[in-house]
């Protein structure tokens, strides 16, 4: 009987070559080195070289300080102010400070009516301020009737006082997602409302007054009626 005491020494490779024998495991030979270039791929090597240092003979090096700081050049500054001319800077300052130089006629905002027997350049007048604004009124905030409530009261007052030239701020509308809806209203109310009759003309304001969020209006001393209206015909 064998005895069951290790010897001590742990010998885990010792049955390898049986279990090689028994289960026929085939070694695969170590690959062969790769073949060292031939004397003829060498000398074509060499010709490649020769041919690239001779094509690359007249090539001469760039100096970093003319290059590019990134991979493509940098854009071109715009003009510093001493290469405007003097009466440039002063207009852009004008635009930029006072909006001076800025024509609310020739924006899309712009909006002009007028009694089609009104001459065209009576509108122009208005629009350049030609008329003295006599009385004003603000809509901003309000809602369409509180805006149209405040607009009757505001002409029935002005027209009684015989007053001729008015200003109405209404605002631009941008931030509404509907548009400039109060705008759109007082053009409306000017237009098609029973005060059209005692409208000679109307334009948006100039900047200084409101600009496109405001519009000048020039009042008659009596509305026009039927028989006014035969009269100038």
């Amino acid at each position: 009987m064998k005895s069951s005491k290790s010897s001590g020494f742990f010998k885990p490779f010792k049955n390898l070559d049986a279990l090689l024998e028994g289960r026929q495991i085939k070694l695969h030979p170590a690959p062969n080195p790769a073949p060292k270039a031939t004397r003829e791929e060498q000398t074509d090597y060499r010709q490649e070289q020769v041919m690239f240092n001779d094509a690359m003979a007249d090539v001469k090096r760039i100096s970093r300080s003319n290059c590019p700081a990134g991979p493509m050049a940098a854009a071109k500054p715009p003009p510093r102010e001493a290469d405007l001319d003097g009466a440039t800077v002063r207009q852009l300052e004008d635009l930029v400070n006072n909006g001076t130089g800025f024509v609310v006629a020739l924006t899309p905002e712009y909006i002009e009516g007028r009694d089609y027997r009104v001459n065209p350049a009576i509108a122009r007048r208005l629009h350049r301020g030609e008329f003295a604004i006599q009385a004003h009124i603000d809509l901003h905030g309000l809602s369409v009737a509180a805006a149209r409530e405040r607009f009757d009261d505001f002409l029935g007052q002005n027209t009684a006082a015989g007053k001729n030239a008015v200003l109405i701020i209404h605002g631009r509308g941008l931030s509404s997602p509907a548009g400039p809806v109060l705008k759109s209203k007082v053009y409306r109310w000017l237009t098609s409302s029973p005060w059209h009759r005692w409208v000679v003309a109307f334009t948006s304001a100039r900047l200084c007054d409101g600009g496109a969020g405001a519009t000048y209006v020039l009042l008659r001393q009596r509305p026009l009626t039927k028989k006014l209206r035969k009269q100038k015909r």
